[in-house]
């Protein structure tokens, strides 16, 4: 299924946490197919920007839409059809370190599945074409029946990407995923996101420019909570990364 319009329409978007706000009055448009970069210093409000359009926040006031739909219209089963479309991969990763390697791929299609199948595919772990061709795409064909606690860091987030591309979505977003690893791993790490949405949107928050430059589109800039740039990629440099990080 493919939206009509923008991925992503962001108008008067606002959120606060209390006398704070983290996400200030943003309007922006992110079109089907671009890979963008967030940039800006720490509490910019990439982070929560991200938890907007995945509906893991909820927006003070402002209107967030997402594959052509307004999220704070929508609760429960509508939710979650548009929430099946977006893959996420937090800070964290959000796996579940003690169990295989192949239940954490498969919650990528847990989304589409009855709550039947789901179980059955927990208590009869059985790897099909589909799991196995996406954990041998992240290099890991190896590692089906493995716990992922066993894992390194990096084998970890080769799974969290393999789970993406089981799951199939047309926008992903990514917060921070290469923020531990050193500029080979991360370049790398990079270019298999981009191999999970071949034809969809990423919106990925960084904090290295050159990453941004290699591998988006886009590149938009946070401080305080608004955008304060917003350009090609392979447009940025030194001075406009200076003043974006510029201490305020």
């Amino acid at each position: 299924m493919t939206a009509a319009g923008p991925a992503v329409r962001l108008t008067g978007a606002t959120r606060r946490f209390g006398d704070r706000t983290a996400v200030d009055a943003v309007d922006l448009t992110i079109h089907q197919g671009e890979r963008v970069a967030l940039l800006g210093p720490s509490g910019a409000g990439k982070s929560t920007l991200l938890a907007l359009l995945n509906a893991s926040l909820r927006p003070t006031s402002g209107t967030v839409e997402v594959l052509g739909a307004d999220l704070a219209t929508l609760t429960g089963p509508a939710l979650r059809v548009v929430q099946r479309r977006v893959g996420t991969i937090g800070q964290r990763l959000d796996l579940v370190d003690q169990v295989r390697v192949l239940h954490n791929v498969n919650a990528g299609r847990l989304g589409r599945w009855s709550t039947g199948r789901s179980l059955l595919a927990l208590a009869l772990p059985r790897p099909d074409p589909v799991v196995v061709s996406a954990l041998e795409a992240v290099g890991l064909g190896w590692a089906v029946h493995e716990r992922t606690e066993r894992l390194s860091g990096g084998e970890r987030q080769r799974v969290a990407i393999a789970r993406l591309l089981v799951q199939d979505p047309e926008l992903v977003l990514a917060d921070e995923p290469v923020s531990s690893l050193d500029p080979s791993r991360a370049s790398e790490v990079l270019g298999l996101l981009r191999a999970a949405t071949p034809d969809g949107t990423l919106v990925v928050s960084l904090h290295q420019p050159e990453l941004a430059r290699r591998h988006c589109t886009r590149a938009i800039g946070l401080q305080q909570g608004r955008v304060v740039l917003d350009r090609p990629a392979d447009e940025l440099d030194d001075a406009l990364l200076a003043e974006l990080y510029a201490l305020t």
